[in-house]
């Protein structure tokens, strides 16, 4: 998992520049926030669509999780 916040890390602080925002701001949220600042990013830079698209399937992904979680546990508890 943390590949994926290093990757989105590195796109941030290298895209950054080419739209006049700080890059170490945004490497840092990447790299602390992943999805959720590559979607909020996106949606500040104009690729609107793509941005509202991993924001949503990544708070899809948290719930279904957490959903996951809970059933564990209750399932464990059950038995």
């Amino acid at each position: 998992m943390y590949v994926f916040n290093i990757i989105i890390a590195v796109y941030l602080f290298m895209d950054a520049k080419k739209h006049d925002k700080n890059p170490w701001l945004w490497g840092i949220l990447g790299l602390l926030f992943s999805f959720i600042t590559l979607g909020t990013y996106w949606i500040i830079t104009g690729k609107k669509l793509l941005g509202w698209l991993i924001l949503i399937a990544y708070i899809v992904w948290i719930i279904l999780g957490f959903i996951g979680v809970v059933a564990v546990g209750m399932f464990d508890a059950l038995n």
